[in-house]
């Protein structure tokens, strides 16, 4: 694939080129766009871009690709957040960018391979404000339930239930039931 992206470079191959790469749900090629050419150091890269090509070829999945002139395979931090960017509009739009790309004529480097991936994914600079407090709903509601369901197991164990009965109707494990610890009355 490295020799498909780079025959672009032959262009001008002292500019940054960036590609997105559509996959179907196998995993199998859809199709692949240059989607910026830029300058000695940087490319310009707009979402809407990026997506419109996925959305209309009816892609699951993209790779973004993008080149160093100079040969330094390291992300920068431009790099990182169009990476950030891009991964929260593909949640919105249900297309799950898998992979980053930063290629040179002799290497490559993978976000996915170094872990930067599963980084930015975590991150929630891009991610909408209403989104997050769906979040936080949800995770404040979590753990009510499970503050919950260890009083039931504490008031279980005060009356003198054994642990795996208190397991098997709050829900928790036996190990859990186990080190409670409760005042008896």
């Amino acid at each position: 694939m490295q020799r498909i992206l780079l025959r672009d470079n032959k262009i001008d191959q002292n500019r940054e080129h960036f590609w997105v790469i559509g996959l179907a749900n196998n995993n199998r090629i859809l199709f692949i766009e240059l989607i910026s050419l830029g300058t000695v150091n940087a490319t310009l890269v707009e979402p809407m871009e990026v997506f419109s090509f996925a959305l209309q070829k009816r892609a699951v999945k993209i790779i973004l690709c993008h080149n160093h002139p100079s040969g330094e395979l390291k992300p920068s931090e431009a790099d990182k957040d169009i990476s950030d960017r891009l991964i929260q509009v593909g949640i919105i739009v249900d297309t799950e960018v898998v992979d980053h790309l930063i290629i040179s004529e002799k290497s490559y480097l993978s976000f996915g391979d170094i872990g930067l991936l599963d980084e930015l994914k975590k991150s929630t600079k891009y991610v909408p404000k209403y989104v997050l407090e769906q979040r936080l709903k949800k995770e404040a509601t979590e753990i009510a339930k499970r503050s919950e369901k260890i009083e039931i197991a504490k008031a279980f164990k005060r009356s003198g239930l054994d642990n795996e009965l208190i397991a098997k109707n709050t829900g928790l494990t036996i190990e859990e039931v186990k080190k409670l610890r409760v005042k008896r009355s």
